[in-house]
Formats: C-alpha cells, structure tokens, sequence
C-alpha cells in the first residue's frame, strides 16, 4: 500500500512538472510572438523589453560580442532607425528546450521582409529572472 501512494505521488509530482514544463516553454513562445509584434509596430523598446536589463546581457552577432542592454538597444536603434528600415518581422522556432526550471534554449530562423530582405538563424538563452523570462544571451547570424 505504500510503495502504491508513493508511485501516485511521484507520477503526480512528475506529472504536474511536465506540464509547468511544457508552460513555460508555451510563454517563451508566446513571448516571441509579442516581440515580432512589437518589431513589425516599429517599437525598439518594445521589441527590447523582452531582454535582459543588464549589463551582463550578450549579443553575439557578425560584428562580435555586445555586453549590455543599453549597447545592444543603442545597436538595434542605430541599425534600425524607422519602420522601413526594420520592415517586417517573421521567427520561426526549429527547436526549444527547457533545460531547467529557470533556463530555456531556443533555436530558430529569422525573416525581415523589406526592399533588401534579409534572414538567418538564431539561438537563445532565456532564464527565469525575478519570476520574469528574460533573453540573456542572443546570437544571431
């Protein structure tokens, strides 16, 4: 009767951590959506909120390594000054995986449709901040 409750308790705990699990990983991708949204808006800041606030934060692009929230939105303003320039938006994820509680890894391809479109792939760091999913690592080609 024992080892019965136990086997229901830890199919229960599993069960439920499964599917917190497969939650957080539903809110990174709804997170995503909300930031394609922002950029096709023309909205940097908006696009940005989703990263981490930190000095710490990395943007490794085809320029090198940028530390920092600032200098990543400063680089984002300077490359992107307008609408038009920033045009429209699409990810698309190819893989995600929750690789803890607080730490998700996500793979992708990006698409900007403008005059000169232009598209590559992606890989994210996301961490569990202060009950907040943050970007705190970003390399984009």
């Amino acid at each position: 009767m024992k080892k019965t409750i136990l086997f229901l308790f830890i199919l229960v705990f599993f069960g439920a951590s499964a599917q917190e699990l497969k939650g957080d990983l539903k809110t990174v991708s709804n997170i995503m959506s909300a930031q394609t949204l922002a950029w096709n808006n023309a909205d940097i800041n908006g696009f940005m909120d989703y990263y981490w606030k930190s000095d710490s934060l990395k943007f490794i692009g085809s320029k090198g390594v940028t530390y920092g929230w600032q200098k990543t939105l400063d680089n984002y303003i300077k490359n992107y000054p307008d609408k038009e320039a920033m045009g429209i938006l699409k990810f698309t994820i190819i893989e995600s995986v929750q690789l803890s509680k607080a730490s998700i890894y996500v793979i992708g391809k990006w698409e900007l449709k403008k005059d000169v479109s232009a598209g590559g792939h992606f890989t994210l760091l996301w961490k569990k901040i202060n009950n907040k999913w943050v970007i705190v690592s970003d390399h984009t080609s």
